[in-house]
């Protein structure tokens, strides 16, 4: 009897040691390519990108323990053929930007950049009687620029949020310019931009919130995001997500160490989450521009 059960408390403690050994094992790491090509969708030259983005291409390098390189991306929507042709690796993308490289290709999203006060400012002049969205109906509203994120899609939603139709209702003017100067020349009737913009337009000109009232602003945009080619595998995937997610400190560092400081201020990371951007999937579909989600 006593024989048997020193054999049992002996199995029971080499089962105990092989399990300590193996919970306190370290994890086989998962390695990473020797070079990753990475580039940003609103920058077409090698130039810009060396000037705004080299601290955080240094950054990356360390964190990913490899070669990063960056690749020029030559418009807006050229990221996802650029990532389905292997050109491409890593991308920093703006919020609409990455709603086309979602729907056009297989990139996998990593994490998200957000942006505290990321929102759609609507203003007008002081004198102009307009005092809510309902009085836009039949007005002109600027909208800067195409696919703009806060200024253009952020804008329309709002209105449509306002119960506007885009196509009937209100007339966008793409002026090409973040500034208010087709407000202040009365050539629109409202101005749609992101508050960081509306407040530098404000002190540039060095007016007031009561020379150009808000009447709405929106809800917060959903941040910047980076994707990855779909070509990886997704342990290798993970670990870049897990690599950025743990080096937030690092890359925040490396942010505002370059001319992106400003624009990017108070940010923080975290795990993107695709459900996100469906307010942008929605504008795209009122405004009759499905082909930036096929």
């Amino acid at each position: 009897m006593k024989r048997r059960n020193f054999l049992i408390y002996s199995l029971l403690l080499t089962a105990g040691c092989t399990t300590a050994t193996e919970r306190n094992a370290p994890k086989a790491s998962v390695s990473l390519p020797e070079t990753l090509r990475f580039g940003v969708t609103d920058v077409r030259t090698l130039q810009e990108l060396e000037q705004d983005y080299e601290p955080f291409r240094m950054a990356l390098a360390e964190i990913f323990e490899t070669k990063i390189e960056f690749v020029p991306i030559n418009s807006q929507l050229a990221a996802a053929s650029t990532l389905r042709s292997g050109q491409l690796d890593l991308a920093w993308a703006g919020p609409s930007e990455y709603v086309a490289i979602k729907a056009r290709s297989q990139a996998v999203p990593l994490v998200s950049l957000n942006r505290p006060n990321y929102y759609t400012t609507i203003s007008v002049r002081g004198d102009s009687g307009i005092k809510s969205l309902a009085d836009l109906k039949g007005k002109k509203i600027d909208m800067e620029e195409v696919g703009a994120n806060t200024a253009h899609l952020g804008g329309i939603k709002v209105l449509l949020d306002a119960g506007l139709n885009p196509k009937t209702d209100f007339q966008v003017v793409m002026s090409g310019q973040e500034t208010i100067e087709e407000l202040k020349q009365g050539r629109v009737d409202a101005w749609s931009t992101a508050v960081h913009i509306y407040q530098q337009a404000l002190a540039k000109e060095g007016a007031t919130e009561t020379d150009y009232p808000i009447i709405a602003r929106g809800e917060n945009f959903p941040g910047d995001i980076f994707v990855v080619a779909g070509k990886f595998a997704p342990e290798v995937v993970e670990e870049m997500r897990s690599r950025m997610l743990a080096n937030t400190d690092k890359l925040l560092q490396a942010i505002q160490a370059s001319s992106l400081g400003k624009k990017f201020k108070d940010v923080s990371f975290s795990p993107s989450n695709d459900a996100d951007y469906d307010m942008i999937r929605e504008v795209y579909k009122a405004i009759g521009q499905d082909e930036y989600l096929q």
